[in-house]
C-alpha cells in the first residue's frame, strides 16, 4: 500500500500535455454528492481516498471502519460522456459488542459506471447528467457487500456566480440485502452548496437523506457533511471532509482525506 501511495504521488507531479479542449478541473471528490460534469475526451482523472474512518455506535456496540486506497479512475470517451472504475484496495473493521472484539480486513468491491452529461459537460451554468452503475462482488465482507448491486444517479448543478454554486444528486439503487443474499430498493437525495473561499480553496456543505428498504428492517438516514478542496496546481487537488449522522440510523461520524490528479 505504501508503494501504491508513492507511485501515485510521483504520477501526480509528472508534467502532462495541455489539451486544446481542456476544461475546468471537476472532481468527484470530496463530498457526498456527485458532480454532473464529465472528463474531456481522451483525458484521465485518478482520484484516491488515502484515509477514511467511520464510526457507528448503537446500544452496547461500536463499529470502527477504516478504508485506504479507495481509487476512482475516470476516462473521457466522448464530449459528453465518461466511463469509470472504482475499487477500495483495503479496509479494516473493528467491531466491539458484549465484551468481545472482532478484527477483520478485506478488499472492497469494484464499481463500473458511465456518466452521460445532458447539458454543459464542463459543469458551468446549469449542468445535468445521468449515471448508471453496477457493483461487482470481488471483495469480502465486511468491506465488500457480498453480492452484486446496481443503480443510477442523476446529478445536477447550477452556478449562481463565479464563487457560489448549488448541486443535487438523486440516486436509486438495487442494493444488497444486509444478509448478503438478494437485493432491495434504496433511495438517496443529496443537496449542497459550494463557496470559493480563495482562488485555490473551495468549501462545500451538504445534506443527505437516504431511505433503505432492507428486508431486515427499513431505515431512513440523515447526514450532514462539510468538505474542503485545495487546488495548488491546475491539475492537482487535495481534499479533507467530515460527515455527521443526524439520527440514530446514520453513522455517527466519518472523516476522510484524499487527492485527485488529471492526466
Amino acid at each position: 500500500m505504501r508503494i501504491g501511495i508513492v507511485v501515485f504521488g510521483a504520477l501526480a507531479l509528472m508534467p502532462t500535455a495541455v489539451s486544446a479542449q481542456e476544461r475546468e478541473f471537476c472532481t468527484d471528490r470530496p463530498g457526498i454528492g456527485t458532480p454532473a460534469c464529465t472528463v474531456s475526451p481522451g483525458q484521465v482523472y485518478v482520484e484516491a481516498g488515502i484515509g477514511d474512518w467511520t464510526l457507528e455506535r448503537s446500544a452496547g456496540e461500536r463499529d470502527d471502519t477504516f478504508l485506504t486506497g479507495d481509487f476512482l479512475v475516470r476516462y473521457g470517451v466522448a464530449d459528453h460522456a465518461e466511463v469509470q472504475i472504482g475499487w477500495t484496495a483495503l479496509g479494516f473493521s473493528r467491531e466491539r459488542a458484549a465484551g468481545t472484539i472482532d478484527h477483520r480486513s478485506a478488499a472492497g468491491d469494484v464499481t463500473l459506471a458511465m456518466r452521460r452529461n445532458l447539458a454543459n459537460p464542463g459543469g458551468s451554468g446549469f449542468s445535468v447528467a445521468v449515471m448508471p452503475f453496477v457493483t461487482l462482488p470481488v471483495g469480502r465482507e465486511p468491506i465488500g457487500a457480498g453480492d452484486w448491486s446496481a443503480g443510477a444517479l442523476m446529478p445536477l448543478s447550477y452556478e449562481l456566480s463565479d464563487k457560489v454554486s448549488l448541486a443535487a444528486t438523486t440516486e436509486i439503487d438495487a442494493a444488497v440485502d444486509e444478509d448478503g443474499s438478494g437485493r432491495h430498493l434504496a433511495f438517496s437525495e443529496v443537496v449542497g452548496a459550494s463557496l470559493q473561499l480563495a482562488k485555490t480553496l473551495t468549501a462545500t456543505a451538504e445534506y443527505q437523506v437516504m431511505a433503505d428498504h432492507d428486508p431486515q428492517g427499513h431505515k431512513v438516514q440523515h447526514l450532514s457533511g462539510l468538505s474542503l478542496g485545495w487546488q495548488p496546481k491546475k491539475k492537482l487537488q487535495f481534499d479533507v471532509g467530515a460527515n455527521a449522522g443526524l439520527d440514530h440510523d446514520a453513522p455517527d461520524v466519518e472523516v476522510y482525506f484524499g487527492v485527485s490528479r488529471r492526466f
